[in-house]
């Protein structure tokens, strides 16, 4: 079968689990919409509130370091603002964070969950236009899911894809065949993408993202297996337009 997306992942709250989407529409320049829209700063972060603007993924609350936040997965309303947090398939938090009110409730339930000690409790934070991304430019993350298979034959063991915490899944192509786009552009959908650079990986995918235990060094077999610790490549968007679960996606 040709190459085409299998799953569409935004994550709205910064180290908390995907939120699954059927289509949405690409921005030049821009990431998946609402995606890393919003973060959880401690007390502790330079993140300056008065001068929003995007930091560094440690200055936030992260899978890399606080693996407990695997058991949370958020839900972004484009419509209404309203971010709701679920765990296990069930809510336990919701609120308007447009308001002062509605963040409130969100970091009320995040102080008593997500214990933070001395960096003190954290607060949901947002910067206008800003995707708080590993990467200060907002890159679409594409994750070939034959690699991630590969990565199974060298770890002996199943290896769920969302460890990646990609935005778009692909099937249908050969084992790091995304090596090779670097540079080069691809159409899916109605928009029009270059693959940019290739995505390093960190500490983080050794967190289960069912369970959120570190149960397995995905670094490890990477650079054992592979020589690198590389999964997946960024994107940015050249050309805007629609795009769907099942889209085709060609090199140009």
């Amino acid at each position: 079968m040709a190459a085409h997306i299998t799953d569409i992942l935004r994550y709205p709250v910064k180290g908390l689990n995907s939120e699954r989407l059927d289509a949405t529409t690409l921005s030049v320049g821009g990431g998946i919409p609402n995606d890393r829209r919003f973060a959880m700063a401690p007390t502790s972060s330079r993140f300056d509130s008065e001068h929003p603007a995007w930091c560094a993924k440690n200055e936030f609350l992260m899978l890399m370091k606080d693996e407990r936040l695997a058991l949370l997965a958020a839900r972004f309303d484009d419509a209404t603002s309203v971010l709701t947090i679920n765990r296990d398939g069930k809510q336990v938090a919701r609120g308007d964070v447009s308001t002062p009110m509605g963040r409130v409730l969100i970091e009320q339930f995040l102080a008593a969950f997500m214990p933070t000690g001395p960096r003190g409790n954290p607060k949901i934070v947002t910067a206008p236009g800003t995707m708080f991304t590993d990467c200060e430019t907002p890159f679409i993350s594409i994750i070939n899911l034959a690699s991630v298979r590969d990565i199974e034959r060298v770890a002996r063991r199943t290896v769920d894809p969302f460890r990646f915490r990609g935005n778009l899944h692909i099937d249908g192509l050969e084992p790091w065949a995304e090596t090779d786009w670097i540079g080069h552009t691809c159409k899916i959908g109605d928009a029009v993408l270059r693959i940019a650079e290739p995505t390093g990986r960190c500490a983080a995918t050794s967190v289960n993202p069912e369970t959120a235990e570190r149960d397995m060094n995905i670094l490890l077999a990477l650079k054992q297996g592979f020589g690198h610790t590389q999964t997946g490549v960024y994107a940015e968007v050249l050309e805007g337009g629609a795009i769907g679960v099942n889209d085709a996606l060609t090199l140009g």
